[in-house]
């Protein structure tokens, strides 16, 4: 016990030598109880959870991971909007998940298999504010996959739109 508390002293000492950031840090300890609503549920082969064999992510979780903010036209928006929220790599480092492809689920029902490697090369978030705000159900919230798509201009096919899942509440990961 006492050996194994000094290992983790000493990574954790060398990791914020090395600069690594704290979410990194966070995601090899288990995942504390959401204290909000629930708006997200991740459930599958993952090593991090907080409720039986599913992790559960309220805002304020959510929030505390790393994120990013795009600037970017989409299919659904008549000009070029602000969205931000956390990366879905420190998502799936939050939970432990080790996978090549997601399954990404919307309040209506639909899904999409979105493959790992979009996330690392695009940096793809999921998006918890539009210009600010938190986006609405009514509004394709509460959570949206968000690619930068006026970065990347491959990223206008309609298989990309198709991944690009709005009114998001559960991610399994195989």
């Amino acid at each position: 016990m006492v050996l194994g508390y000094l290992r983790w002293i000493g990574a954790a000492a060398l990791l914020i030598l090395l600069g690594v950031p704290f979410q990194t840090m966070a995601a090899s300890e288990e995942l504390p109880k959401p204290s909000g609503d629930v708006i997200l549920t991740i459930s599958g082969d993952i090593a991090h959870t907080n409720a039986g064999d599913e992790a559960h992510f309220d805002r304020a979780m959510l929030d505390r991971l790393a994120a990013r903010t795009i600037t970017t036209s989409t299919p659904w928006h008549d000009n070029a909007q602000r969205f931000e929220g956390p990366l879905f790599t420190a998502l799936l480092d939050a939970v432990g998940a080790d996978t090549e492809q997601v399954l990404v689920g919307a309040l209506n029902g639909f899904e999409a298999r979105i493959p790992v490697a979009d996330f690392r090369r695009y940096e793809v978030i999921l998006a918890m504010r539009c210009n600010g705000k938190q986006v609405p159900i009514r509004n394709l919230g509460p959570l949206l996959v968000m690619y930068p798509f006026d970065e990347h201009s491959e990223l206008n096919t309609e298989t990309v739109r198709f991944r690009s899942v709005w009114q998001v509440d559960r991610v399994f990961v195989y």
